[in-house]
């Protein structure tokens, strides 16, 4: 339903385009981006502590291009490159991807809706997960451990085609079918994401899917050729080998004043198949809630707490337990430059799949947010501090 679904949307904003009697020459092109660099420092890196540098917390460091065209008085022909970067040595934040955050050209109508095609978000992130803490925590040190759940700018699709509606009384939509290239199997490596938002005063809720299919036929890990990239991180190191990664979050957000309240639940599986190390299916669940308040015009607080608990399965029988507690301070110089100090703890108890899948059991090992993915602590606890600077244009 959901590719028959994405093929009448095009239809209908090609048959806008072909239908358009006056074509208008009005176009723009903008150069944008952040530019964020902090000193960081973490207790315990596979048993040392570390003061370093590190780039994109805040915001992630990055410049883009992005334009439009108008084609008629309701359609316009738009496009969006984004690059990342390091700040601190000038590197790309992917070698080899000229624009590794994303890619994409469509066309947009305000009466249908919009429909692209690139490398591009997922619609589980960009409805729901913007709901979530990474939002007002960070993704460095709010996003819940290891990312799990894809709340942060991780997951990407490639070879995507995305079709969004328009908003009607505050209400949403978006899917999105990612092409797995596989020859003889269209699921092979594909990717389906799915995703509803209501935004009405002070209240936004969302809800959102995401499945990403490995090729099935690899068994060091997810397939690289398959559509979807997603974080890794001794959460889930265990289970990389899995046929299919299934993502549902739901959030929720309620503004009074200069305060804001937010809760978040998201469930991840990890589905077992012929090539898996592992035999029975992980099971993820976090439970968030955060809060953020701008105390004046210029100093916003914001913190958070998250539980995240791993199923007893694959021979597991204590399952591994997180619990993150996180805050971010900003004081915004102006509309474009911000200081910021971010903080978080986590505790981590159970057990876990280790990277050799179903018979290497070990301690689950906290990882603070998506900052310390390849660096967990030796021990059940991690504290992770930043200060930094962040720049828009």
């Amino acid at each position: 339903m959901k590719t028959e679904h994405l093929f009448w949307s095009g239809s209908l904003l090609m048959c806008a385009a072909m239908l358009s009697q006056t074509a208008h020459a009005q176009s723009s092109l903008t150069l944008y981006g952040n530019v964020d660099e902090a000193i960081s420092y973490a207790n315990n890196q596979g048993g040392h502590s570390n003061v370093y540098m590190r780039n994109g917390n805040l915001y992630a460091s990055k410049f883009g291009f992005k334009g439009s065209e108008a084609l008629s008085s309701t359609l316009n022909a738009i496009f969006d490159l984004q690059e990342g970067f390091d700040p601190g040595t000038g590197a790309q934040q992917s070698a080899g991807l000229a624009f590794n955050r994303y890619a994409f050209v469509g066309l947009q109508d305000s009466h249908l809706g919009t429909l692209t095609m690139g490398r591009q978000y997922t619609p589980y992130y960009l409805l729901a997960g913007t709901l979530g803490p990474v939002t007002y925590l960070t993704g460095a040190t709010g996003a819940h451990p290891g990312d799990i759940d894809g709340f942060d700018t991780d997951i990407r699709s490639n070879s995507s085609v995305t079709y969004t509606s328009p908003t009607i009384a505050g209400v949403r939509g978006s899917v999105q079918y990612g092409f797995g290239g596989q020859p003889g199997s269209m699921q092979s490596g594909n990717l389906i994401s799915a995703a509803l938002r209501y935004d009405g005063g002070p209240l936004s809720v969302a809800a959102g899917y995401l499945r990403m299919e490995n090729t099935s036929t690899y068994t060091g890990g997810f397939d690289t050729s398959a559509s979807a990239t997603f974080p890794h991180s001794v959460l889930n190191q265990g289970y990389l080998s899995a046929r299919a990664v299934q993502h549902f979050a739901a959030l929720a957000t309620y503004t009074v004043g200069n305060l804001l309240f937010g809760v978040n639940y998201s469930n991840v599986l990890y589905r077992p198949g012929s090539h898996s190390m592992f035999t029975d299916t992980a099971v993820f669940n976090t439970y968030g809630a955060l809060v953020s308040y701008r105390v004046s015009t210029p100093f916003e607080v914001s913190g958070g707490y998250s539980y995240t608990r791993a199923s007893a399965a694959n021979g597991i029988h204590d399952a591994a337990r997180y619990q993150q507690i996180s805050l971010r301070e900003l004081y915004h110089l102006s509309k474009r430059t911000t200081l910021y100090t971010i903080q978080a703890y986590q505790h981590a108890s159970g057990k876990t799949l280790g990277a050799n899948g179903a018979g290497d059991i070990i301690d689950a090992q906290p990882v603070v947010g998506d900052s310390q993915n390849t660096s967990p602590s030796s021990t059940a606890n991690q504290f992770v501090a930043m200060f930094g600077v962040a720049i828009a244009f």
